[in-house]
């Protein structure tokens, strides 16, 4: 019986690999058969997760295991990521999957709840959009090459609840994933259209996971939820943060032959959090 579901084998690049949600997701596809490649600018964290999945390899059969490695790289950094993708291309002869987990934001792009328009940073608001923007672009335009000459293959952009509505205070990155959701729309129709149908790029918006960037805005040392935790909650009908395990069976869903004729779409993943109406 064909498995649509099946990815064994993929060959999934991942940039931002090292971070709560990429290597969650990482270790998730490397349980399920996929060779893994994750990137990312912290080599001793990077390594860190290669190691500890590869130390739960070995307490358990290789059936269906796939394979992870880290290798250090900059998104905005064009010249390395071609060097990376000539790498895997060596190693592995395709490119099946990139996800573009790389992002983030940094302080003087934001504007805090004592502050107005006028304390915002445009520098740092430049940053911001490079790195998640900009940081989307050059992996894309990198690793669609094997793509193209293949004829197929998936790409899965990291959107945010941020994009759909101007959540207060994020504004640089709120520009930046409404930049994504139109990149991602935009790149769908350029690779069916000029690369054929076996090109798929789409993208997740995950709701509000506790990450290693948002734990000190969400949460408190003691682990109850801040004022700005407690207004995501209120929210959320699910009455909830997500799990980063929980963005897993998208993933799948969207770099699998289950959704060959899936394109350009966002799928959100938040709990309801995007559709809750007071």
């Amino acid at each position: 019986m064909n498995d649509l579901f099946d990815i064994q084998g993929n060959v999934t690049v991942i940039t931002g690999g090292t971070g709560v949600l990429g290597s969650t997701i990482a270790k998730y596809l490397v349980e399920n058969g996929a060779r893994v490649i994750i990137l990312g600018r912290n080599a001793e964290k990077g390594n860190a997760i290669v190691e500890s999945i590869a130390k739960k390899d070995a307490t358990l059969e290789r059936s269906a295991w796939g394979t992870i490695e880290f290798l250090s790289a900059d998104v905005l950094d064009r010249n390395r990521m071609e060097e990376v993708c000539q790498y895997i291309i060596n190693r592995y002869a395709r490119v099946d999957t990139l996800l573009n987990a790389a992002g983030g934001n940094i302080p003087g792009a934001t504007i805090g709840p004592k502050q107005n328009v006028f304390d915002l940073n445009p520098d740092d608001f430049q940053s911001v959009l490079k790195l998640n923007l900009t940081g989307t672009v050059i992996p894309t335009q990198v690793f669609l090459h094997p793509m193209a000459k293949q004829g197929k293959g998936c790409i899965i952009n990291f959107s945010s609840m941020s994009a759909f509505r101007p959540l207060t205070r994020v504004c640089g990155y709120s520009a930046a994933k409404a930049g994504i959701n139109n990149f991602t729309a935009y790149m769908a129709a350029e690779c069916a259209k000029k690369f054929g149908e076996g090109i798929r790029v789409n993208a997740i918006a995950p709701g509000f996971f506790i990450t290693e960037q948002n734990r000190t805005l969400l949460t408190n040392p003691d682990g109850t939820y801040t004022e700005r935790g407690q207004d995501v909650i209120r929210q959320t009908p699910f009455g909830r943060m997500g799990q980063p395990e929980e963005l897993c069976g998208t993933i799948h869903y969207l770099m699998s032959e289950g959704a060959k004729f899936v394109t350009g779409t966002v799928a959100v993943v938040d709990g309801g959090f995007n559709i809750f109406a007071m």
